[in-house]
This record gives structure tokens, sequence and C-alpha cells, in this order.
């Protein structure tokens, strides 16, 4: 049978979408080409962590925060605490609010569109 095998793209609608790129660019050290950031599972770090998760929610989540938002984007990030450090120095917004688990710690700012981002650093699980 014919399946998805992960996410191939993720788009945002923006009023700016050269902002949004180069906030991206800034911020999070998104790489953009000539059609856009392409992202590869070159890296997986850690080990066994090499996942894209795909779940829908119900309209009324609170989860993406306050608004419309339809989506919201969860980027890996190799040192949360070093990452959050350098968007306070620039003024980005960050949710006080933290979340730990045993596959990873979690983190949400918004970026300059107002979009809620998750912002995931994975743990390394324990072979089984």
């Amino acid at each position: 049978m014919a399946r998805v095998t992960g996410v191939g793209g993720v788009f945002l609608r923006s009023a700016d979408p050269k902002a949004l790129g180069a906030w991206y660019a800034k911020h999070l050290g998104v790489e953009f080409g000539d059609y856009g950031a392409t992202f590869s599972w070159k890296d997986e770090v850690p080990k066994g962590t090499g996942v894209t998760a795909w779940n829908p929610f119900p309209k009324d989540t609170t989860y993406f925060g306050e608004g419309n938002q339809a989506v919201m984007i969860n980027y890996r990030v190799d040192d949360l605490d070093a990452l959050l450090v350098d968007l306070a120095a620039a003024g980005v917004w960050i949710d006080p609010k933290r979340q730990n688990e045993s596959y990873g710690r979690f983190a949400w700012v918004n970026d300059c569109d107002g979009n809620r981002v998750e912002l995931w650093q994975p743990l390394e699980t324990p072979d089984t």
C-alpha cells in the first residue's frame, strides 16, 4: 500500500514572507535557499530520536496558544537552554511554561507574525 513516510514540507501564510523568513533565519538558524528551507535527517542527535510527529488536534485546543492559528510547527533544537537565552536577548516572546518528558524538553515562542512555535530538545532514550 502506498503511504506517507514523513513530513515533506511546512508552509506558513504571512503578510510579509521575506520578513518571516528572515526572522526564522536570524533567531532559529533556519537556512534558506532559492526554494525556502530544507531539512534533512543528517544528524540524528541524540541517537534514536530521528522522528517527526504528526497529530491532529481538536478545533478548541489551547495547545497552539490563543487565537485562530491553524498550524503549529515543532522544531528540533540541539540546545534548548542556549537558544532561549539568545531569543530572550533578542526580545522574542517566550512562554514561561516548560514541559519535560522522557523523550525531550519543550518550550514555546512566538515568531514575528505571532505564530506559536514549539521547540523540542530530544533526549536520548536507553536502548531497548
